[in-house]
C-alpha cells in the first residue's frame, strides 16, 4: 500500500522542520541540519528545494522574507504539530522495541 505524502517524515524532512525554528534560507538550513545532526543527515541542494514549496503548499512553512535572491522559511503552528505527532510516532517506535528487546 502506497504511504500517503507526509504521513510519515523522512530523517531529512524531520530535520529541515526542525531547523525552521528559527527563519533560514536554503543554505542556512542545509548548514543546520548538518550541525544538529553532527554531520550525520547531509541535505543535498536537490533535495531541500523539492521539498520547501511542498512543505509551504502542505502549511508546515511559510516564506517570511525575500531579500538579495534567497527565500528565508520559517516553521508555522501546523508544521510544529506535525513534528510533536511524529516525535510521538517515533516514541511508540521505541516503547515497541524495548517490549520486544526485553523478551529475547
Amino acid at each position: 500500500m502506497a504511504r500517503k505524502e507526509f504521513e510519515t517524515l523522512t530523517p531529512q524532512m524531520f530535520y529541515i522542520l526542525l531547523s525552521l525554528y528559527q527563519p533560514r534560507h536554503g543554505y542556512e538550513i542545509m548548514q543546520e541540519v548538518a550541525a544538529i545532526t553532527n554531520n550525520e543527515i547531509q541535505i543535498g541542494a536537490g533535495t531541500l528545494y523539492t521539498l520547501l514549496p511542498r512543505f509551504e503548499k502542505e502549511g508546515y512553512i511559510e516564506l517570511e522574507d525575500i531579500s538579495k535572491q534567497k527565500k528565508t522559511y520559517v516553521i508555522t503552528k501546523k508544521g510544529k504539530e506535525k513534528l510533536l505527532l511524529e516525535k510521538e510516532r517515533m516514541l511508540q517506535q521505541i516503547r515497541l522495541l524495548e517490549d520486544v528487546s526485553h523478551e529475547i
